[in-house]
């Protein structure tokens, strides 16, 4: 007698036994996947650029705020007066006041980043912005005590050779504002070789590289933040002779940074090397000038 295989219990059911409904019903992968990562993608990119860029205008007009509003209580002079019939200020009050807000700027930069790890990495954010040891080891920090003397040579002729290839004036006729007081020019020594690499490398390097880690490879995270620090060195100045000039001479220090901080897992080496790199460009351009 033939068995009848439709009404055996045991047998499995195949595609070729399913109704043409049913075969046609097999699982595939949604069509809106690709576009929905795609768009998730870019979102994050967006957030990675938009955030170092909101944290600089936040600092910098709480940084001019406050200069003013303090500077004028001090001179007895009305804040909220209509600048037609505000007094002229002194050159040195105008000098001062640009120093004090450069950094002030940055104390504030470095003290919203901080806040704004806390809130992202919780009791991790130290590690989020490379200031404790990394779980992994890394390169052995010895290692790098040999780039230091090496830097200044390099930063230099990129930055001389660069400029003169943009026809741009560098270290030539370089002078402080002579309506600087003592200690307005010792806070502005501060501001370049201290307060403002702490603060960039704490944004760009610290905040910045854990968010840009957390979607892209090492590379793309290095690239990024490199960029990001040259756009925020973009001059505004509407009398610049080129906005792009300065970003060009900063990309290998840039570059550099981030690979440090990728090899290391720590920031100080980026803030050491930042600082050094200020200081000898400082010297350079000045050097002529203080030795007259």
């Amino acid at each position: 007698m033939k068995s009848d295989l439709r009404s055996d219990p045991l047998r499995v059911a195949s595609v070729a036994d399913m109704p043409p409904a049913a075969a046609d019903a097999r699982p595939s992968k949604p069509l809106l996947a690709p576009i929905t990562a795609g768009l998730l993608w870019l979102g994050q990119v967006l957030l990675l650029i938009a955030t170092p860029l909101f944290i600089l205008l936040l600092a910098s007009g709480l940084a001019i705020a406050i200069v003013r509003i303090g500077g004028d209580l001090r001179l007895g002079i009305d804040p909220l007066s209509d600048n037609a019939v505000r007094p002229r200020l002194p050159l040195s009050e105008v000098a001062g006041r640009a120093v004090a807000m450069d950094a002030l700027r940055q104390v504030l930069m470095a003290l919203l980043v901080i806040a704004l790890a806390a809130w992202a990495g919780g009791g991790a954010w130290r590690r989020r912005l490379g200031l404790a040891r990394p779980v992994e080891a890394r390169i052995p920090m010895r290692r790098l005590w040999l780039l230091l003397p090496l830097w200044p040579l390099i930063h230099i002729t990129w930055v001389t050779t660069s400029a003169a290839a943009l026809h741009m004036n560098f270290g030539n006729g370089v002078r402080l504002s002579p309506f600087l007081s003592p200690a307005m020019l010792g806070l502005w020594f501060a501001f370049v070789v201290v307060l403002a690499p702490v603060a960039e490398e704490l944004l760009l390097r610290g905040e910045t590289f854990a968010r840009a880690s957390a979607f892209l490879g090492p590379a793309g995270t290095i690239v990024a933040t490199a960029l990001l620090f040259c756009l925020a060195h973009v001059s505004l100045d509407p009398g610049a002779k080129s906005a792009l000039a300065r970003p060009l001479t900063l990309l290998p220090l840039a570059l550099t940074l981030g690979w440090l901080r990728w090899r290391t897992g720590r920031l100080w080496p980026c803030i050491l090397l930042h600082g050094w790199s200020n200081f000898c460009l400082v010297a350079y351009q000045l050097g002529p000038s203080l030795l007259r």
